[in-house]
């Protein structure tokens, strides 16, 4: 038997902690997350993304009846910018989400398809993508790179 062993790296971060432009992507993140449409599970996410060239987008997640056609914000963002500026990659995304009437943000991370299309945007462009989830009390984790939220990505059909 062989014993594998891999490390994660999380950096907490508080608010005050954090960069102008990385601020400034958890406030689109949280001003978007007011225009999710979320009638079924009533759970509002937001993200947003700095592009190489610096500008910012935003999406919300947009639910159905039919639960798998609706769509998690971070996948919808980053479908968005990878069919309208394929020539850009992705350098930060900032994810936030809350439920319905809560003031607090919750402590969520995301969804195991969302931490796949994080890893097929690194893969696209081969560069890391920093992640900022926001947290309750308004604690930030940083992760420099999808790998140290899926340590066994589904990668290279290649080999």
């Amino acid at each position: 038997m062989k014993k594998i062993t891999d490390t994660i790296e999380i950096e907490e971060l508080s608010y005050s902690e954090l960069s102008t432009k990385e601020a400034a992507l958890l406030k689109r993140a949280q001003e978007i997350s007011t225009n999710a449409y979320a009638p079924y599970s009533k759970f509002q996410v937001g993200a947003a993304v700095e592009l190489a060239n610096g500008e910012i987008y935003q999406s919300s997640n947009q639910e159905n009846v039919s639960f798998p056609v609706g769509t998690c914000a971070e996948r919808l963002l980053l479908g968005y910018v990878g069919a309208n500026f394929p020539e850009l990659a992705p350098k930060t995304i900032a994810i936030v989400a809350r439920r319905e009437g809560e003031v607090d943000w919750a402590g969520v991370s995301p969804c195991g398809m969302c931490r796949q299309a994080i890893n097929e945007a690194e893969n696209r462009y081969n560069s890391p993508i920093s992640i900022l989830i926001l947290q309750s009390k308004g604690i930030v984790l940083r992760f420099q790179g999808i790998r140290h939220l899926l340590p066994l990505k589904f990668d290279d059909l290649h080999s």
